[in-house]
C-alpha cells in the first residue's frame, strides 16, 4: 500500500476518519481490542481485535456513530506520557496490541509516547489513541467520507500472528471527489481481472494446485504468447540473444550473488540434492551472469544482451496473494545487458526505447518515473558508496536527456543497484508500476565478470537489468482491467466469431472462417443451437471485437454483416471488404 505524504490536509483528514471509526467501533463493542490504523493511498484503514465477526450490514451502522461523532466537533489534544506509564495504561486498559507497540518503541530507545485525545465542547475526553499525530484541528472537518469494506489482516501481517477484522473506508476534501471515488471503485469491480479472467476463460487459480500459482488457460495462454512474441521481434532488432536457464540452481550461486543475505525472506527454502542444498529460482541475473562468465570476452563483443522470459519462484503470505498481481510463481521478460562503463548511457536509453514503445502500443498514456535510490543509513545495500552514486547519477543523467519528468525515493533501490521504475496510470485513473530498469556495478564484481579492453588487461562490465513487462502474470491482471477484458483486435484470443442464423447457413460460416483464418486472423463459428439473440449475447459477454452474422441474404450476395463490440456499429460487407478494414 502507498503510503501519503504527512503534511497533506489529505492524510490529516484519513487520519482523523481513522479515529473517528476507532471511537465507534469502541461505541458498538466496548472490549474491543485496536491494532493500526493509517492512512493509505486511496482512503484509509483499522484492524482490530473483536467479540463477534462483522457483517456487511454493519458497515451502516458504524457510518451512522461516525458521523454523530464528527457532528460532535471534537477537537485533537496532544499529551505525552513517560513510555512506562504509557505501557502501564494501556495495560490496564487492556489494549494489548497497542502494549506491544510501545514495548518495541521502548526498545529503539524512546523515551516517551504520545497519545491523541479525542475531546467534545465540554471538555470532556471521548476516546484516547496512542498516535503520533497529524490530524484535522477538529472532526467537524470531515465533509465526505464512507465505510467501504471488511477483510481478514493478520497482526503486523505475519500469518503466525492472530487474524484481526480490518475496516477499510475513504474520506475526501469534497463530496464530488468522494463521489468520483465511489464511481472508480464500482468501475474497478466490474474491471476485476479474477472476475474477467473466469467470465473470459483466460486463467484458473486453484487451490488444489496451490495459491498464488494460476494455470493458464487456452486464450489466457495466447494473448501471453502474443505479447512475448511481440517483444522478442523487437529484442531481435536490437541485438537480444534469447537464454534458457533452470528453475532451480545451487544455493551457492545465490550466495554469491548476495540474495540469499538480502532476500531469502522471498525465496523458498533449499531443496537436499546428493547432499548439496538448491534454491527454487528467485530471480534469472545469477545465471545470466555464469552465462557471460562462460568464456572470455572483447571489449568489441560489448554490449552482449541476454534475454529470456523466465520462470521465478518468490514466497508470498497467504494473505497477501491477490489474483495475478500478487502471485508465488511468475515469469519475468527478463533481460540483462553486460556493458563497458562508457556504453552505460546509451544502452539505459535504448532500454527505454522499448519500454515507451510497450505503453505506446497498449495504449497506456499516463505515466510517470521514480529513481529508486540507496539508504546511505541501510545495511540492506551491497558495494560501495562512489559505485552507487555513479550508477544513479548515470541514471539521472539519461532521464533529463530524453526529458521525461521523474520523483526520487530513497530506499527504494534493488539491493544490488538504483532504479527507474514506471508508474502507469490505467484508464479509470489507478496507478501501476510497470517495468524497471537497474544500473548494477555490484553483481559484475561478486561474480568477477571481466572482457578483455583496448589495453589488454581485463575490465569489469556493468550489468543494466531490464523488464519492459516486469512479470507478465501482474502485466496480464493489469492490462485485462486496463481494457476491462475488451482487448484490441491484435491482442485479443478470439478477434471475430462468425454467427450463423441456423444450421442450414453453416456451410457458408465456415467458408468464411477458413478465407480469414488463411488470412492468419483467429475466429470462431458459433454452430451451437442456440437462436441469434443468445448468440449475439454469448458474443458480447466474451467481448470479442467482431460478430459476423451470416443467413440466407447474406449467401445469396457473398457478403457479411459485421458487428463492431467497441462502437455497435453495424454494417454489410463483402469479405474483401471485411479484411481491408481488419488490416486498417
Amino acid at each position: 500500500m502507498v503510503a501519503l505524504d504527512k503534511s497533506t490536509k489529505l492524510y490529516k483528514l484519513r487520519h482523523s476518519c481513522s479515529h473517528a471509526l476507532a471511537q465507534a467501533v469502541l461505541e458498538m463493542f466496548p472490549e474491543a481490542k485496536l491494532g493500526f490504523g493509517p492512512p493509505i493511498e486511496n482512503g484509509f484503514y483499522y484492524d482490530f481485535d473483536l467479540p463477534r465477526t462483522l457483517i456487511p450490514e454493519d458497515l451502516a451502522i458504524l457510518e451512522e456513530k461516525m458521523r454523530s461523532i464528527i457532528n460532535q466537533r471534537q477537537k485533537f489534544v496532544c499529551r505525552e506520557e513517560p513510555m512506562a506509564k504509557a505501557i502501564e495504561v494501556l495495560k490496564k486498559a487492556g489494549q494489548t496490541y497497542k502494549v506491544e507497540q510501545c514495548e518495541e518503541l521502548q526498545k529503539n530507545g524512546e523515551k516517551k509516547a504520545s497519545f491523541y485525545e479525542n475531546v467534545d465542547k465540554d471538555g470532556k475526553v471521548k476516546f484516547v489513541d496512542l498516535c503520533e499525530g497529524n490530524h484535522l484541528e477538529n472532526l467537524g472537518e470531515i465533509k465526505a467520507f464512507k465505510l467501504l469494506s471488511i477483510a481478514g489482516a493478520y497482526w503486523r501481517g505475519d500469518e503466525k500472528n492472530k487474524m484481526l477484522q480490518r475496516i477499510y473506508g475513504t474520506g475526501f476534501e469534497t463530496k464530488a471527489e468522494l463521489n468520483e471515488h465511489l464511481h472508480q471503485l464500482e468501475e474497478a469491480k466490474k474491471r476485476d481481472h479474477r472476475k474477467l479472467g473466469k467470465e473470459l476463460e483466460l486463467f484458473l487459480l486453484s487451490q488444489e494446485v496451490g495459491g498464488g500459482l494460476p494455470l493458464w488457460l487456452p486464450k489466457g495462454a495466447l494473448i501471453r504468447d502474443i505479447l512475448i512474441e511481440f517483444l522478442k521481434k523487437e529484442q531481435m532488432k536490437r541485438g537480444y540473444q534469447q537464454v534458457i536457464t533452470p528453475h532451480i540452481s545451487k544455493k551457492s550461486l545465490y550466495e554469491t550473488s548476495g540474495h540469499w543475505e538480502h532476500y531469502h525472506d522471498c525465496m523458498y527454502s533449499p531443496i537436499k540434492i546428493d547432499e548439496e542444498e538448491y534454491l527454487l529460482k528467485p530471480m534469472n541475473c545469477p545465471s545470466h551472469c555464469m552465462i557471460y562468465k562462460s568464456r572470455v570476452h572483447s571489449y568489441r563483443e560489448l554490449p552482449i544482451r541476454l534475454a529470456e522470459f523466465g520462470t521465478v519462484y518468490r514466497f508470498e503470505q497467504s494473505g497477501e496473494l491477490n489474483g495475478l498481481t500478487r502471485v508465488r510463481g511468475f515469469t519475468q521478460d527478463d533481460a540483462h545487458i553486460f556493458c563497458r562503463p562508457d556504453q552505460v548511457k546509451r544502452e539505459f536509453l535504448n532500454v527505454l526505447d522499448i519500454v515507451l514503445l510497450v505503453f505506446k502500443t497498449l495504449g497506456f498514456k499516463n505515466f510517470r518515473t521514480r529513481i529508486g535510490l540507496r539508504d546511505p543509513k541501510s545495511s540492506k545495500y551491497i558495494g560501495s558508496a562512489e559505485l552507487w552514486e555513479r550508477a544513479q547519477r548515470e541514471i539521472e543523467e539519461a532521464i533529463k536527456e530524453v526529458g521525461i519528468e521523474y520523483t526520487k525515493e530513497e530506499g527504494d533501490a534493488a539491493f544490488y543497484g538504483p532504479k527507474l521504475d514506471f508508474m502507469v496510470k490505467d484508464v479509470i485513473g489507478r496507478e501501476w508500476q510497470l517495468g524497471t530498469i537497474q544500473v548494477d556495478y555490484n553483481l559484475p564484481e561478486r561474480f568477477n565478470l571481466e572482457y578483455i579492453a583496448e589495453d589488454g588487461k581485463p575490465h569489469r562490465p556493468v550489468m543494466i537489468h531490464r523488464a519492459p513487462f516486469g512479470s507478465l502474470e501482474r502485466f496480464m491482471g493489469i492490462l485485462i482491467e486496463h481494457f476491462g477484458g475488451a482487448f484490441p483486435l491484435w491482442l485479443a484470443p478470439v478477434q471475430a466469431r462468425i454467427l450463423p442464423i441456423s444450421d442450414k447457413f453453416l456451410p457458408y460460416a465456415h467458408t468464411i472462417e477458413e478465407i480469414l483464418k488463411n488470412e492468419n486472423y483467429r475466429i470462431e463459428v458459433d454452430d451451437s443451437a442456440e437462436g441469434l439473440g443468445k448468440k449475439i449475447r454469448n458474443a458480447e459477454m466474451q467481448k470479442i471485437p467482431y460478430m459476423i452474422v451470416v443467413g440466407e441474404k447474406e449467401e445469396a450476395a457473398q457478403t457479411v454483416c459485421v458487428r463492431d463490440y467497441a462502437t455497435k456499429k453495424q454494417e454489410t460487407l463483402n469479405v474483401k471488404d471485411f479484411l481491408k478494414m481488419l488490416k486498417n
